[in-house]
């Protein structure tokens, strides 16, 4: 019996300081996951996204936002870069079917820009309201000192390119069109400036010449376009005067007050112009202007003003 109890004893003991040693090695693990756990977060806070992010201009609401939609969008961006054909890239792009075909026109006309994905740096991220919902501008830079710009816009549960934005899709390269070349109307996404503007204040034309603009160099303009006589009192006239007094303000489509990198005094525009050819000479016309902005969508991006009564 004793030596039964002494068991009972031994065992109770044995259990206690078995107990004991787990407790011991839990409070342990407990201390190093913390810890580890604190030095993810505090990386997490200082990765370059969060730093963009937590600028005096965005809420925390927008904070989030940005840093749960960063690593999806950046991921299928570099599967874009990465990609070897425009096949291979359409399966990246925002509405890939419909974009499809524009690709492969658009590659016909225009080499395709190679990007050293590794040689990319993230500047920047802000987020979009657009009528569609939300979507992400991200700003890059280049090891030789270009700098793109990206926006990805969520559809079927991932986060993908707005491919006509990232290459300034237009349906024809601009010079070529101007020397003569392609359908009589093509859309353009150009740079847009507005000549004299202080002179001619009180015409009731504005003075605009179009530029095209240089992939990845936001700061220099290509080739110049004729110039262009809009009336001020027509849809396209009160559209581009609104969008040029907004960039004055520091502004551009959408209220967003992140500068497109381009000269001042310049705005991006997407447009529809006509070549008319008269005996042996060309003339061009603006028949449309579809949007102040580059992105995705057909949605103009700056308020027009209601047309001035008659005096």
């Amino acid at each position: 019996m004793e030596s039964e109890k002494g068991s009972r004893k031994k065992r109770k003991s044995h259990y206690f300081f078995i107990k004991l040693i787990s407790a011991c090695v839990i409070l342990v693990l407990g201390i190093v996951l913390g810890a580890d756990f604190l030095l993810k977060l505090q990386a997490v806070e200082n990765t370059p996204d969060s730093k963009e992010s937590a600028n005096p201009g965005l809420g925390q609401e927008e904070v989030a936002f940005l840093n749960r939609v960063s690593p999806p969008a950046h991921q299928g961006f570099a599967g874009f870069l990465s990609a070897g054909t425009p096949e291979q890239r359409n399966q990246f792009v925002l509405n890939p079917i419909t974009t499809a075909s524009r690709m492969a026109r658009f590659y016909g006309f225009n080499p395709s820009e190679n990007l050293a994905l590794e040689s990319l740096t993230h500047l920047k991220s802000v987020v979009l309201d657009l009528p569609s919902g939300r979507a992400v501008e991200t700003l890059w830079s280049t090891a030789e000192g270009r700098q793109v710009d990206a926006v990805f816009v969520q559809q079927d549960d991932e986060w993908r390119l707005d491919w006509d934005h990232f290459v300034r899709f237009s349906t024809y390269p601009w010079p070529l069109f101007l020397a003569g070349s392609g359908e009589e109307e093509e859309e353009f996404r150009l740079l847009a400036r507005q000549r004299l503007a202080e002179q001619r204040k009180d015409a009731d034309t504005l003075s605009i010449v179009f530029y095209a603009p240089r992939f990845g160099f936001a700061s220099e303009t290509g080739f110049q376009s004729p110039e262009f006589l809009v009336k001020r009192d027509t849809r396209n006239g009160r559209l581009l005067e609104a969008a040029f007094k907004l960039e004055k303000t520091g502004k551009r489509a959408y209220n967003l007050d992140v500068p497109i990198g381009a000269p001042e005094g310049i705005i991006q525009v997407r447009v529809k112009v006509r070549r008319i050819v008269d005996d042996a000479d060309s003339r061009f016309e603006l028949t449309d202007v579809i949007a102040c902005h580059w992105y995705f969508n057909d949605d103009p991006g700056v308020e027009i003003p209601a047309s001035e009564p008659a005096k």
